[in-house]
């Protein structure tokens, strides 16, 4: 990225809440993040200390126990972990909280929200089941009435916070006989003491080692009829689609710090690396190379600064959204596949950076909807 160029969504407060954010997450997360890896999960308390930090829930009014920022301030919270190479469930943490605020009660806001913000509470949203991926209408996790409760029985797998969640954004059938997306609801299920429900051990990934990313299983799990988001069931599934922008520019975001950190890495190792007798810089390969992913990359950071702006301005739609996630990841992986490859051997090489993050970036054409549902998500806009 160019010395010169500054997003155009930047002004001094931000710049000042940047610096306060990497300060703290260079001095407060990144020494934990071996150990976090080996043990499959972050600590309890590296939540309650981004809460304290005023990094969860940033463009969550303040009434609600947010920071009452916008889009740019959670933007930065996504690069400056990206660039440090933290991976930690924050994203998954925003998005449920932006369907309580959508959708939830006033009760509902105030119940849950504050306690997210502090990172009091741990949330996961959960729809990806052992049979069905991308296709949400599929899902065979079901709710049965019973007086003023839920009865919840079926499984998640894939999802994001689940060994830490005490708050799990839960879509599943309130209707099995409802066709197509109409028996869809969302239920928010407070898994503390909560009999039946179970949370799996941490399964073993290619990358993103220090998320805890687990199966949910739900056996007769029962629920207050007033964990229902919205005024009514059936709204679950159309709930998701009008959420999901949100979660598609966050991942786009992400990628472009992860891109720009390669890209930060990968330089100074061909500097001091040498073959033949001279640095790897030195050969022609190389510079053609670096300046392919400069180019790209700083492409990526102005079609990212482009969707940050159309997000804090309530202009984000779900094409757009679905492009960014899916370009921007594209790119990110191409970049970060070329970096490893100027690294040699070495790049595959675990205790180097670059071979992390190759692994740890590869989720990111999966999840939020595969980049191949995105293409279709764009192919019907033309």
């Amino acid at each position: 990225m160019s010395a010169s160029y500054i997003s155009q969504w930047m002004n001094d407060d931000l710049q000042l809440y940047r610096e306060s954010v990497r300060s703290f997450v260079m001095g407060e997360l990144v020494p934990s993040t071996e150990r976090w890896r080996r043990e499959h999960r972050p600590d309890v308390e590296a939540w309650t200390s981004m809460g304290e930090m005023g990094m969860l829930l940033t463009d969550v009014p303040e009434e609600y126990g947010g920071l009452g920022g916008t889009f740019a301030h959670t933007a930065i919270v996504l690069e400056e972990l990206a660039r440090a190479g933290v991976y930690i469930g924050i994203r998954e943490q925003s998005i449920v909280a932006h369907y309580i605020l959508a959708y939830g009660s006033d009760e509902q806001k105030r119940k849950w929200l504050p306690r997210l913000a502090s990172g009091e509470l741990v949330a996961a949203i959960a729809m990806t089941e052992p049979s069905t991926g991308s296709d949400l209408q599929s899902i065979k996790t079901v709710a049965r009435r019973d007086g003023d409760h839920y009865v919840i029985s079926g499984s998640k797998t894939f999802i994001t916070n689940g060994w830490r969640a005490g708050l799990v954004c839960l879509a599943l059938k309130t209707d099995p006989k409802a066709i197509g997306p109409k028996g869809i609801s969302l239920v928010m299920v407070e898994t503390q003491d909560c009999p039946g429900y179970r949370a799996g051990e941490p399964l073993a990934k290619l990358g993103l080692h220090e998320q805890d990313t687990c199966e949910l299983f739900f056996d007769e799990v029962r629920v207050p009829v007033g964990n229902l988001l919205g005024p009514s069931e059936g709204r679950g599934f159309f709930q998701l689609m009008e959420q999901l922008p949100y979660e598609r520019v966050a991942i786009g975001v992400h990628a472009v710090g992860m891109a720009e950190r390669a890209l930060d890495i990968t330089p100074r190792y061909v500097k001091e690396r040498q073959a033949f007798g001279k640095p790897l810089l030195d050969f022609q390969n190389t510079r053609f190379k670096l300046a392919e992913c400069k180019s790209a990359v700083h492409v990526a950071r102005v079609f990212a600064d482009h969707c940050i702006g159309l997000r804090i301005d309530g202009r984000l739609d779900p094409v757009t959204a679905a492009t960014a996630k899916y370009w921007l990841t594209e790119c990110q992986f191409r970049v970060i596949d070329e970096c490893l490859q100027l690294h040699g051997g070495y790049g595959y090489m675990e205790e180097y950076p670059i071979a992390r993050m190759w692994a740890d970036c590869r989720m990111q054409r999966i999840g939020g909807g595969t980049n191949e549902i995105m293409k279709e998500v764009i192919g019907w806009s033309v």
